[in-house]
């Protein structure tokens, strides 16, 4: 069930309106938790079972977790919870990863090993509920929270349907304390929660699915040899794609639960403003950077010990971001090329003098675009299915191909594509110190109106081929 998809808006509908019955709270939440096991059924009903296991298991691990004192205790406890979690991930999205791995090491040895492909059907939003179930058991294990008195609000938290399959990677400490009174939106709430459900469409729909991934598709799902422009240009326009595509889930996600009444966290601001990596970081993804942070960077040392360990940490933080995107090397080379840039930029910013001009308005803004630059650059390997053509992209934008181009882009897709792509740009650096919703509150209430009704019109008219979100996949 996609939120781009009349059966979702039916869906919500129908929830919308249990849940403004006068029930008590208590049962809507029940309503609720009901809903979301409908939601993630759609896909397929079997792994709903999936999703009761890691329930399950982590809310009676963090239970036992913080009565027990006995760190061997604690600590088999633990590995309870990261074998259960972490094991179900393996397997169903990286066993057939692992099992290529191993027959190429054969290979290499010159031993005849065939595999049978183990055909393993991933469950849909797995990682994203995997690492929301952990951060619960991880934040108890380091006593940061208490274990939650209400399995029904637990389980809510695992499930909420908004966030369920793409996120945002929402934290225990802030959710659950909204179970604890009746949520409810107000009427501003609601037309603020419906204008970014529309929004996130709109970027999904008109921007990412319509305008920008029939430019990315021509040349990165096409064999043959594309010229320097057609290569920039799709990689460009594969930029923009996947950013209105995750930022228009995660838009549509704070959307749907504002209009319930609950909150959920920013998951980007404006990333592609970013000045440095470090900075990009902490505007992309934002929940699964902070999670890693948190979870993954810091328990490794972070930037506390010596340049080579702090080095060594980014690395494998970022190594293992990508590799937590999909079981393919590219992701795990896309998320090493990011590790590089943050090397990299530590390693400038403690040699290369703080001189006044750095801290421009205009040195900013190149600052920003060479970050845009290279973030895009990275996209590459993730984009592409192979590295031999993520190789053949890279040689071509850097003006080294060898042989004659055949794929070429029409003037109409590269006009379409520059003009696009550095409106999202000049939105993001214009809109990067500011809150959206602050702006609204300025903007008369006709327009706002006028604006969401011609995005609406846009949504509905706009012939399209039908895609899910790219993030599902993950």
């Amino acid at each position: 069930m996609l939120f781009n998809s009349y059966v979702f808006i039916l869906f919500f509908i129908i929830v919308l309106f249990l849940h403004n019955l006068p029930l008590k709270w208590h049962l809507k939440k029940t309503n609720l938790l009901c809903a979301s096991y409908f939601f993630y059924s759609a896909w397929n009903p079997p792994f709903v079972f999936i999703l009761w296991t890691s329930t399950v298991v982590d809310w009676f691990v963090g239970l036992y977790l913080y009565r027990v004192r006995n760190n061997l205790a604690r600590n088999l406890l633990l590995a309870v919870s990261l074998c259960v979690n972490l094991g179900l991930l393996c397997f169903f999205k990286y066993a057939g990863f692992l099992l290529e791995g191993f027959a190429a090491l054969m290979k290499f040895y010159h031993l005849d090993f065939k595999p049978c492909s183990p055909d393993i059907i991933l469950p849909v939003g797995i990682s994203f509920y995997t690492f929301q179930t952990l951060s619960y058991t991880l934040d108890i294990y380091q006593r940061r929270i208490k274990p939650w008195h209400s399995f029904l609000d637990y389980a809510l938290y695992v499930t909420f349907f908004p966030q369920l399959v793409a996120g945002p990677i929402v934290r225990a400490s802030d959710f659950l304390p909204q179970c604890i009174r009746v949520c409810k939106a107000t009427w501003n709430q609601m037309a603020w929660g419906i204008s970014l459900f529309v929004l996130g469409l709109f970027e999904k729909i008109v921007v990412a699915d319509g305008l920008l991934a029939p430019v990315s598709d021509a040349i990165y799902n096409t064999c043959g040899y594309p010229d320097f422009v057609s290569s920039w240009c799709a990689t460009f326009a594969f930029s923009g794609q996947i950013f209105c595509d995750f930022a228009g889930y995660s838009t549509c996600a704070i959307g749907v639960a504002m209009c319930l009444g609950f909150s959920l966290p920013d998951n980007f601001n404006y990333p592609y403003a970013s000045v440095g990596f470090s900075d990009f970081w902490q505007r992309w993804h934002i929940s699964l950077s902070s999670w890693l942070r948190d979870y993954l960077y810091f328990p490794l040392g972070g930037n506390r010990c010596g340049i080579l360990r702090n080095n060594y940490n980014l690395m494998m933080t970022m190594l293992l971001c990508g590799l937590w995107h999909g079981a393919s090397w590219t992701f795990v080379a896309w998320g090493g090329l990011h590790g590089l840039y943050l090397v990299a930029q530590r390693a400038l910013k403690t040699t290369v003098p703080d001189f006044s001009i750095w801290r421009t308005t205009l040195s900013k803004i190149i600052f920003a675009f060479l970050t845009y630059l290279l973030v895009s650059f990275a996209w590459v390997f993730f984009r592409s299915k192979t590295f031999d053509q993520a190789f053949l992209m890279i040689q071509t934008m850097l003006g080294m191909g060898s042989k004659t181009p055949g794929l070429y882009l029409c003037p109409m897709d590269v006009y379409v594509t520059v003009l696009l792509t550095s409106l999202i740009f000049v939105i993001h650096w214009s809109m990067k110190d500011r809150s959206l919703e602050k702006i609204a509150e300025r903007v008369p209430a006709w327009l706002i109106s006028v604006i969401v009704a011609g995005m609406l019109v846009l949504i509905v008219t706009l012939a399209g081929e039908d895609r899910a979100f790219i993030y599902f996949r993950f």
